[in-house]
């Protein structure tokens, strides 16, 4: 279930969908995500699907997760991003091995504090967690460079936009139930240009602070 044959079999689904940047795709393989997910789902935790992780929310199917911080890396370097849904912790864990400083929201306490333990265990120090409402961002450490959303609004919050350096991107799943579509936000010296780039599917994006 966790050897490295079962995890190259995963990275080779992900790259036949489109996903090319090595070092994401490396990072991927190299990452433990049975770690992540309840003991009853571990033995299909390298197959190409979201899988429940309580509260009815999911840990996102690893191609998501490679598209996304495809998305978010691609052509440039980023230092600091925000996540808005830790979740599980996986997405947090594969932004932190990538990037500079990730900070990451979670509005339902016990995910984060099983997060937490998770990542701490992979020893990974370069990131932040804060349990708060993910509309609001964390505007004590913007601007981003990146910020990645992990579940769907019907439309992109403004706090998040506003949380975004020049030459930012915001990832994010906009739309409601199974009509939502994946975008990638960036902020230039004049605006914001919005790029939409295939369809998704996620957990809505919630207020509620649990």
């Amino acid at each position: 279930m966790t050897s490295r044959r079962t995890r190259e079999r995963m990275i080779g689904r992900i790259r036949e969908q489109g996903v090319h940047m090595e070092r994401v795709l490396e990072v991927m393989l190299q990452t433990p995500r049975h770690l992540f997910v309840e003991e009853a789902f571990a033995g299909r935790a390298y197959e190409d699907m979201p899988l429940p992780i309580g509260f009815n929310q999911t840990i996102s199917q690893p191609y998501s997760v490679a598209r996304m911080t495809q998305l978010l890396l691609e052509n440039r370097n980023v230092e600091k991003v925000l996540e808005v849904g830790t979740g599980s912790g996986y997405q947090t864990a594969i932004l932190a091995q990538l990037v500079g400083k990730v900070y990451s929201v979670e509005r339902i306490y016990p995910l984060q504090q099983r997060a937490r333990r998770c990542l701490q265990n992979l020893r990974l120090r370069n990131i932040r967690l804060q349990h708060t409402d993910g509309n609001e961002g964390w505007a004590e450490y913007a601007p981003y460079d990146g910020i990645l959303v992990a579940a769907a609004p019907t439309r992109a919050p403004q706090g998040l936009i506003d949380q975004l350096a020049i030459g930012g991107r915001l990832i994010i799943p906009i739309g409601d139930g199974r009509d939502q579509m994946l975008h990638k936000i960036t902020r230039t010296e004049t605006g914001f240009e919005d790029e939409v780039i295939e369809p998704a599917i996620f957990v809505p994006l919630l207020d509620d602070v649990i």
